[in-house]
């Protein structure tokens, strides 16, 4: 895949130009246990023009199941096989490596379990238990007790693995630990470095397309180092929705493989058109926005939606990476 130097345009609505959205949960439909705004309505009308839903997720503390429950209460009806998590990667993963029936020393909540025994694999909660690998994934229960226990048997040489290593979770109280910093904790006990299944990497890319046969899939997500970078990897196309961890400012610096296909603030960025950017001479427009250099940085005039200022001023700052876009940003209220 090429370098991305614009935000891409669509004459479709994006829930007709693909045919099955891959969806982050955290940070995109849900923060914590409630629905972010305007995410159910959105994913109702996109299945109504069929567009198929799948939920694909780094998380792996809750079963499918319980995720799939989570979202039919929230008023987004799902089944258990729409929901393809880090936990049910790193299994596979393990599970290619290991004879059926292994040990397997888990640290993590019941996702990761239920993940495990479903390719015939068997969680264990001690170092002393014999265990072949050991695996981490998100537990909001975590205990230091059972860091404690990885770190025995990473130690002892046994083959170390996560379901993912995102730093951080968005919860409804704001941004949270998430297991990645977990993992850190015991990189530090050890000097090790475990394998790892989850977001951008390709077992969670090759879990996604055995569990959902998507043809034409379009990721959707708030994380640039997980689903953006996971979207480039796999080289299909992606929206980032900016209502996650993901700032403008940090989507204005992104590296190429952190560039999306499309931006949009929340999930109606599915049902709609998306603009394209144009060059005149070295300036990029969107709808009535301009962003072109100025001494050091770049600025930014116009009028009208700020997103279409935004995906202008991302147009500059990919292709002059060298300015300053902070004076170009302080123009948008988004």
């Amino acid at each position: 895949m090429t370098d991305r130097t614009s935000p891409s345009g669509s004459e479709q609505p994006l829930d007709t130009a693909y045919d099955t959205a891959l969806l982050d949960l955290d940070g995109v439909v849900y923060a914590g246990g409630d629905a972010i705004a305007h995410a159910v309505e959105s994913l109702t009308a996109a299945r109504k023009d069929g567009m198929r839903l799948a939920y694909v997720t780094n998380n792996a503390a809750r079963t499918p199941a319980t995720v799939a429950e989570h979202l039919t209460h929230l008023g987004v009806p799902a089944a258990a096989e729409d929901v393809i998590t880090s936990a049910q990667a790193v299994a596979r993963l393990i599970a290619d490596e290991v004879p059926a029936g292994s040990k397997v020393l888990a640290v993590g909540g019941e996702g990761l379990f239920a993940a495990l025994r479903e390719r015939g694999l068997e969680p264990v909660e001690s170092a002393a238990d014999s265990p072949v690998a050991a695996v981490q994934g998100y537990g909001p229960e975590l205990r230091w007790s059972q860091l404690a226990e990885m770190a025995y048997a990473v130690n002892a040489g046994v083959p170390w693995f996560a379901s993912n290593t995102d730093l951080t979770i968005p919860s409804a109280r704001g941004i949270a630990p998430g297991n990645g910093a977990a993992v850190e904790v015991v990189r530090i006990a050890t000097g090790g470095t475990p394998r790892v299944a989850g977001k951008p990497l390709p077992p969670m890319h090759r879990e996604t397309v055995i569990r959902t046969g998507a043809r034409r899939p379009l990721v959707v997500g708030d994380r640039l180092d997980t689903d953006i970078e996971g979207a480039h990897a796999g080289g299909v196309d992606s929206l980032l929705v900016l209502t996650g961890v993901t700032t403008a400012a940090a989507l204005l610096a992104a590296e190429p493989r952190h560039r999306p296909t499309y931006v949009a603030r929340d999930l109606r960025g599915l049902l709609a058109p998306h603009p394209e950017v144009t060059w005149s001479s070295d300036q990029a427009r969107c709808g009535a926005w301009t962003a072109a250099p100025s001494h050091s940085s770049l600025s930014l005039m116009g009028e009208g939606d700020p997103l279409d200022g935004l995906r202008a001023l991302c147009a500059a700052a990919w292709t002059r990476p060298d300015l300053d876009a902070t004076p170009g940003l302080e123009t948008l209220a988004l």
